[in-house]
């Protein structure tokens, strides 16, 4: 459990710096005045592009865990959240930090203060505050030699400054287990997930038995080069690249570039990989995007009770015209897929509608229209990892 009762001295504590060796799931970690940052795209990769979303994206922590073994029943860190205010909107609720010993959940907290990042969407302008500190404690932590993982906030760039525990700390030993790197939208990223443990991609490879690397970033799943360079150069076991709703949303190109570049993509991906099992996913159902193409909007009306919907804005018939829907995308990447695999016979396809479609659509929908909720996640999670990880699928054993 957490608790904000002080139960050691400041002399009881162990003070161990952070560094790259205690952090799993971060691609870089940028040396700051104060600690670390963490990054989750290469310091080569976030200069060849200046968008502020992306940049805010890569540097929320999904997935990324410090990592560490100790004898340890208590810890402390010290931590400067960015949170973000959306102007209209009611306060969001903090990032949360979830510890687990030994693979078993042992704590969750908050840090308080931190940075102001205030968006207003309807200005399309955004003001960072600079703030101090948090400090978050684990208390009650059982006792004995133990891994400890600390899951760092999905939503929140999280400056990581100081790390103090009751007994000394060493990195934790390799656990053995295959990495699997994946990279995808907002929905990979955990849009609408409470701790960051529930991401779908979490919620798999826990249930695959794999050390995660998660490259799920908001609005960026874009078919970047230089996330394909990331993709490459960054050792992994198992791939998987999930393609499809970003493209549409944010109406970035047609039909016509639109399939050389999942081919430039995956032909990057394959430089670093050439054998590994890479899984190209296609988007989960999304009502407003399956022949309707983008761009999408959002639908303000109810900010102020803390909703945002978005809807699409393109028209149907823009089809004719080279612009692409989810139903159009499908299409090409089952193609793309089948063209290459004669050649490439550890490359797959899966259909995101396996993890959610119509029926699920029916009982959880989307309630902003675009993300999945805490529950839906956990449904695509238990899905992916029974299609992907069992039986005959692209990363059984």
């Amino acid at each position: 459990m957490d608790t904000q009762n002080a139960t050691h001295t400041q002399n009881d504590w162990i003070t161990t710096p952070v560094t790259a060796r205690l952090l799993r799931g971060a691609l870089d970690v940028e040396q700051t005045e104060r600690g670390v940052l963490p990054h989750r795209l290469p310091a080569r990769a976030r200069a060849q592009c200046a968008d502020p979303q992306l940049a805010m994206a890569e540097s929320q922590p999904s997935g990324v865990r410090l990592v560490f073994r100790s004898r340890a029943t208590a810890v402390e860190l010290d931590a400067v959240p960015t949170k973000r205010h959306y102007v209209g909107a009611p306060p969001r609720p903090d990032g949360v930090y979830e510890l687990f010993a030994d693979g078993r959940a042992a704590g969750r907290a908050t840090a308080e203060g931190g940075n102001t990042l205030t968006v207003d969407m309807t200005a399309g302008t955004a003001e960072l505050a600079q703030g101090a500190p948090g400090t978050l404690r684990f208390d009650g932590l059982p006792g004995g030699d133990k891994d400890v993982e600390i899951w760092l906030p999905h939503n929140e760039t999280t400056e990581l400054l100081a790390l103090r525990t009751d007994a000394p700390v060493e990195p934790a030993s390799d656990p053995g287990r295959r990495v699997w790197l994946h990279h995808g939208s907002s929905i990979s990223h955990g849009s609408d997930v409470a701790a960051p443990s529930g991401t779908w991609p979490a919620l798999a490879a826990s249930l695959g038995g794999v050390e995660l690397i998660n490259l799920g970033l908001s609005g960026s799943a874009l078919l970047d080069p230089f996330t394909a360079r990331a993709m490459r150069d960054t050792e992994a076991d198992l791939l998987s690249v999930k393609i499809g709703i970003n493209i549409v949303n944010a109406d970035l190109m047609r039909l016509r570039a639109f399939a050389p570049a999942v081919h430039g993509f995956l032909d990057t991906v394959r430089e670093g990989h050439p054998t590994a099992p890479l899984l190209v996913v296609s988007s989960i159902l999304c009502p407003v995007h399956e022949d309707t193409p983008g761009p999408a909007a959002p639908d303000f009306s109810d900010i102020a009770e803390g909703r945002i919907r978005f809807r699409a804005t393109g028209d149907p018939a823009e089809r004719a015209a080279g612009k692409l829907t989810l139903n159009v995308i499908r299409d090409e990447l089952a193609r793309i897929v089948a063209e290459r695999a004669p050649k490439d016979p550890n490359l797959y396809y899966l259909d995101g509608r396996t993890l959610y479609g119509e029926a699920d659509a029916a009982e959880l929908p989307l309630p902003d229209g675009l993300h999945p909720d805490a529950a839906t996640h956990r449904r695509m999670g238990e899905r992916f990892a029974e299609l992907a990880f069992g039986g005959d699928g692209a990363f059984a054993k």
